[in-house]
């Protein structure tokens, strides 16, 4: 293969990210528009979903062998740091779409012709899917704990019964991958489940004040009946503390502190009180604000996109990340955090009208620290990482 050839396919490459970015850009300021009659009437962005599918969104991160736009991790999470300037819970509930089909994609770890089959459904016919695995008697699965949900094997497939929470995009979803328990042994099986079939339904549940839009009800499973061929794999044990594509929930509050920040400086831009002489932004305390957001953003953007970067380079290295992903969480979440703090600060009461977009940001930021894990787990997991090391020296 002939160098020239290489960096034309390289060439190619980049040019199909570049454009896909500026797509994500025209749809982050159509979601814009419509972000706060979502969040205020609590519904699901059906019109964000179709506009998503319309560009081909939801086959992002699917292989171009299968008809996809074949993004990895890196460029994915540019997608979602865009799009949730527009509309975080549009971004973060595609992201759970996208993530789960680039965990797929990466891994090859589905049973017989299964991810070809998803894959193509996505491709052709624009369908939504959702990893479904929080329980509220188990809570979040970063925690560990079998789920309860069952799986019971019987002659024609598998028979589902119980109730996933949490379940982001539920009322708006073609199929869910779920989690369960496989015949009371403790082994967990990722099972794939049409939402056409007899027995499964939704149950509104969500009644957050951030992130209203995910509309995150309960999936309730009732004597459900799959075919045996559903059951996508069974887990290791090993996988689960090594998914990569959960970086969305960080890019995705990235990008909501990047519209807080936007907005205070176009605010701070215009204000001008018949106290100054001038617009805000030209007052020392309002200017060292801006620079301790830039300085957040700076550093959440930078270990983001640097431990993605590690991820896409050093494939071998995957299984060993965990720790490193788990900071990415707390950092950027927390800094996110202080950036909306920040730019409220900047625009002062005004930000806590219903019909400011910064009291919108503030509740969605805060989201992010509830996501798992935990910042409690993080810190300890880090610990338990460091003290695992210092034992082996």
């Amino acid at each position: 293969m002939s160098r020239t050839y290489v960096e034309t396919e390289q060439d190619k490459i980049q040019t199909n990210v570049k454009e896909i970015l500026k797509q994500a850009e025209e749809l982050k300021e159509v979601f814009s528009r419509r972000a706060d009659v979502i969040d205020s009437e609590g519904i699901f962005p059906y019109e964000n979903f179709a506009d998503l599918k319309k560009m081909n969104f939801l086959s992002l991160t699917i292989p171009k062998e299968f008809g996809g736009q074949g993004l990895n991790l890196l460029e994915y999470l540019q997608v979602q740091e865009i799009l949730a300037q527009g509309d975080a819970p549009t971004a973060l509930s595609l992201g759970w779409h996208l993530g789960v089909m680039l965990e797929a994609a990466e891994n090859r770890h589905w049973q017989g012709s299964a991810f070809e089959k998803v894959s193509s459904l996505i491709v052709q016919e624009r369908l939504l899917f959702n990893l479904a695995q929080t329980e509220r008697a188990t809570g979040s699965p970063s925690r560990g704990g079998t789920p309860g949900t069952i799986a019971k094997k019987e002659e024609n497939g598998w028979r589902l019964n119980g109730i996933k929470a949490f379940t982001s995009m539920a009322e708006a979803l073609d199929y869910s991958i779920i989690t369960a328990d496989l015949n009371h042994t403790g082994k967990k099986g990722f099972i794939l489940v049409d939402h056409k079939r007899e027995g499964v339904s939704v149950k509104e549940t969500w009644d957050s004040i951030s992130m209203r839009g995910t509309k995150s009800d309960d999936l309730v499973l009732e004597d459900v009946l799959v075919d045996e061929e559903d059951l996508l794999f069974v887990e290791d044990g090993r996988s689960a503390t090594t998914r990569g594509w959960y970086l969305q929930v960080p890019a995705v509050y990235i990008g909501i502190a990047a519209a807080a920040k936007n907005y205070a400086i176009k605010f701070a831009s215009e204000y001008s009180p018949s106290t100054l002489p001038g617009p805000i932004i030209e007052v020392p305390e309002v200017r060292r604000k801006i620079g301790k957001i830039e300085l957040e953003l700076f550093n959440a953007r930078q270990v983001l996109y640097a431990v993605a970067r590690k991820w896409v380079d050093q494939p071998e290295q995957r299984i060993n990340m965990a720790s490193e992903l788990a900071a990415v969480k707390h950092i950027a979440t927390n800094s996110a955090n202080k950036v909306v703090d920040l730019a409220m600060k900047i625009v002062g009461a005004r930000s806590l009208s219903a019909s400011n977009p910064l009291q919108r940001h503030f509740r969605d930021v805060r989201a992010g620290l509830h996501n798992p894990p935990t910042d409690d787990a993080i810190v300890y997991s880090l610990a338990d990482a460091v003290l695992s090391q210092e034992e082996h020296i």
